[in-house]
């Protein structure tokens, strides 16, 4: 099965990320992410065998950090052939990184060979987008925002019926 652990938003964030996602299906042609797939990877795992599933859990158990604000102030896009990747990026925040490097010391030291990518956190809002006019990242992000990262979700990706579709195995609250 194809796993990652991510952070998962409550609907007012959601809402939030879909008025810049709104602003950018304006201007450009694209897979748009559905609503309830807005999320923030911490780690991609990747297939992993299901008997693993509790060596993640573990490592989620374990995973040093308390609950932080989280503050989504600019929009940018990965360059790809076919169709740019756009997403909505996070303001600099330590505790989130410590977060985040905890969970990859802890995924390693139960054997999980993880991606040597430098973290990048972002909400992708789209795939394959194309502009039908230039935008700019500033007028699709509109007013910085705020969410409470309170929680961390081992989560699983599965296409059904043609639609990509992540469903939250397991979840673990961040002390305050």
């Amino acid at each position: 099965m194809r796993l990652f652990i991510a952070v998962n938003f409550d609907m007012e964030t959601r809402n939030r990320l879909m008025a810049v996602q709104d602003r950018l299906r304006a201007a450009a042609s694209g897979t748009f992410t559905r609503p309830d797939n807005l999320h923030l990877t911490l780690v991609f795992l990747g297939e992993t065998e299901q008997n693993r599933i509790p060596a993640v859990k573990k490592a989620v158990d374990t995973t040093k950090g308390e609950s932080t604000r989280l503050t989504f102030d600019h929009t940018g896009s990965f360059r790809r052939r076919g169709g740019d990747i756009w997403w909505v990026g996070l303001r600099k925040n330590t505790d989130l990184e410590r977060i985040q490097r905890s969970l990859c010391d802890k995924l390693t030291h139960e054997g999980f060979i993880l991606e040597k990518r430098t973290f990048s956190p972002h909400i992708t809002l789209a795939r394959r987008v194309v502009l039908r006019r230039q935008v700019s990242p500033d007028s699709l992000m509109g007013e910085p925002f705020e969410t409470n990262l309170d929680a961390i979700s081992l989560m699983r990706s599965d296409r059904i019926n043609g639609k990509l579709t992540y469903t939250e195995l397991y979840r673990r609250k961040l002390q305050h």
